[in-house]
C-alpha cells in the first residue's frame, strides 16, 4: 500500500470493506472516496468492448505492427493518493511505460501506472459517473486520450488532454470508418462495433 498524502487520509475504512464486499456480478469503484455500484455491462456494452479490443490487438500484439501498446479489458486502476478504485472498460499503456504487463509473481492484481489510453463503454447506469468523476480522475492523473463509446446511439467520441483539459477532437457516428488518435494508424469500422 502506498504511504498516505497528508491533505488524503486514505478511504474511509468503512468504504474499503464495503469496496471488498460487492459481489462479482457487480462492477464496484472508489471514486473521490465514495463507493459506486453498477450492474456488469448490458449486451450491446459488452459487445462493443470486445470488438473494440479484437480490433485494437494489432497495437498489443509484440513485435506486431502498429505494436506499442499493452491494451487491457476492465482493469482495475489505483490512483492518486487516496487513491481512487477506477475500472476503465479498456486501457492502454504505451510499451514504454509498461514493459511487463504482468509484473513479478507476487503483484497485486490492480495497476497503479496510470494508463496513456482510457475508453469508457457509456450506458444509462454509469453515463454521469463516466463523464463526470472518471474523467476528471482521468484528467487529473494525466491520461493523454479518452474515448467514449456509446453503442446504442452509435458513437465515439475522442478526447485528447491538452494543458490540463479535454478536448473533444470529434465525435464519430454511425458506420463511420475512421482514424482516431492515438490508434489512428489503423481505420476503425464503427459498424464493427455495433454488429450483433
Amino acid at each position: 500500500m502506498s504511504a498516505q498524502h497528508p491533505l488524503f487520509p486514505g478511504n474511509a475504512p468503512e468504504v474499503e470493506a464495503a469496496f471488498q464486499a460487492v459481489p462479482e456480478e457487480m462492477v464496484a469503484e472508489i471514486l473521490d472516496g465514495e463507493l459506486h455500484t453498477f450492474p456488469r455491462p448490458a449486451r450491446p456494452h459488452t459487445r462493443a468492448a470486445s470488438r473494440l479490443s479484437r480490433r485494437l490487438g494489432p497495437f498489443d500484439d509484440d513485435p506486431g505492427e502498429p505494436g506499442g501498446w499493452v491494451i487491457l479489458i476492465e482493469p482495475e486502476l489505483h490512483l492518486g493518493p487516496r487513491p481512487d478504485k477506477v475500472v476503465p472498460d479498456l486501457a492502454g499503456w504505451r510499451r514504454t511505460r509498461m514493459p511487463d504487463a504482468l509484473g513479478p509473481e507476487d503483484a497485486p492484481a490492480h495497476y497503479d501506472v496510470a494508463p496513456d489510453w482510457v475508453c469508457e463503454v457509456i450506458s444509462p447506469n454509469t453515463e454521469r459517473v463516466d463523464r463526470g468523476k472518471k474523467m476528471r480522475i482521468y484528467r487529473r492523473e494525466g491520461v493523454r486520450h479518452a474515448w467514449l463509446i456509446n453503442p446504442v446511439a452509435q458513437t465515439l467520441e475522442v478526447y485528447r488532454l491538452d494543458d490540463g483539459r479535454w478536448s473533444l477532437l470529434d465525435t464519430h457516428e454511425g458506420d463511420e470508418a475512421v482514424r482516431a488518435e492515438p490508434f489512428d494508424a489503423i481505420e476503425l469500422p464503427l459498424a464493427d462495433l455495433w454488429a450483433r
